[in-house]
């Protein structure tokens, strides 16, 4: 019968298997890139948006561009600022490339009612006709 002996348990090399450890790594980074698509969600922490007691889950597409107005009337897409006549003209580009372009204003609770109407006008201008707007759970 064999015994354990902690003197000769220690004498074989540790043998790291890197095959599983890699398919591992692999997963993982499938999971967050999946992840961040799914979350991918344009957020300006300064604003913040209305609440509303209807207020449903919307499934972007992949080509919804979110614009972000804050109180003081300036455009934020993708963290860059636009004024309205850059706003105009990357709508035009956009609706150029896509005539399905869909758009989602996100406008803090505070923005003046005529900076919405400002960018319900561009995106008219621009042949954008699916149009949400952005709120949040609540009364």
């Amino acid at each position: 019968m064999s015994r354990f002996d902690p003197k000769n348990a220690y004498d074989r090399p540790v043998i790291i298997q890197m095959v599983p450890l890699i398919d591992i790594m692999f997963f993982a980074l499938v999971f967050f890139m999946i992840l961040s698509a799914y979350y991918h969600v344009e957020s300006q922490l300064d604003i913040t948006v209305p609440k509303s007691a209807q207020n449903t889950d919307a499934v972007n597409a992949p080509n919804t561009v979110v614009i972000n107005v804050n109180a003081t009337g300036s455009y934020i897409i993708n963290g860059e600022t636009y004024n309205v006549d850059g706003l105009d003209g990357m709508l035009k580009k956009l609706s150029a490339l896509s005539h399905d372009q869909a758009v989602i204003i996100r406008a803090d609770e505070k923005t003046f009612h005529k900076y919405i109407i400002e960018t319900l006008d561009i995106c008219a201008r621009n042949g954008i006709q699916d149009i949400s707007f952005a709120t949040s759970e609540g009364q």
